[in-house]
């Protein structure tokens, strides 16, 4: 057998090795997300990089701005410099920058007001995959599937919408559930237009037919 045989048949086999993985990708069985699912519990939003604030401190204007949160979670203003923000509530954030303030001056008061929502990286909805547009999106109350479909513009001609998934974070332990995409937004099934959760990863394969 010379180099050119040698060379075809070692490319065969690794072809079909790689199309049996993902036959066997393709198998695997996750639980189906219903829309009788529990909605993420309500609580309240946290601060997250790329928010904008506007923080007011009563009788002192010449402190008051609005200022965004740094990739690095913090915020800076006069007096207050380097200050974490994300992860924090608006009220949280607020009493952290009276107290820093009142260093300076007396009795501070303080209200933060958020006016661009991102949100914390924990929180947020991460798309891949086969999306017309797949990005992360910032989490909103009684966000559902077909919410987050809106946002990056459906799917692609390519993706194999019935075969995606959903990995969500319980209790500390990441775990995968199937979702139809293709019976929500081409049948106009709405049974399948489940709740999202905060940390949501939408995953949307390729189909390979």
């Amino acid at each position: 057998m010379n180099a050119l045989h040698i060379c075809v048949v070692r490319r065969s086999v690794y072809i079909i090795f790689l199309l049996s993985v993902f036959a066997l990708s393709g198998c695997t069985t996750y639980p189906l997300l219903s829309d009788t699912d529990e909605l993420a519990a309500p609580h309240d939003y946290l601060i997250g990089p790329g928010d904008n604030v506007n923080i007011i401190v009563w009788r002192n204007p010449e402190i008051s701005m609005s200022v965004p949160v740094r990739p690095d979670g913090k915020i800076t203003t006069p007096l207050v410099e380097d200050l974490p923000a994300s992860g924090k509530t608006a009220t949280i954030l607020a009493r952290d920058i009276e107290e820093t303030l009142s260093k300076y001056i007396q009795q501070p008061v303080v209200t933060v007001i958020v006016t661009e929502f991102i949100g914390p990286y924990s929180e947020q909805i991460r798309v891949i995959g086969e999306a017309t547009q797949p990005q992360a999106l910032a989490y909103r109350e009684e966000m559902s599937l077909m919410d987050v479909l809106i946002a990056v513009g459906g799917i692609t001609d390519f993706a194999a919408g019935n075969r995606a998934r959903i990995i969500r974070n319980i209790n500390g332990e990441k775990q995968q559930f199937r979702v139809r995409l293709d019976d929500l937004i081409r049948d106009g099934d709405i049974s399948a237009n489940v709740p999202m959760v905060q940390g949501d990863v939408l995953v949307i394969p390729e189909s390979f037919f």
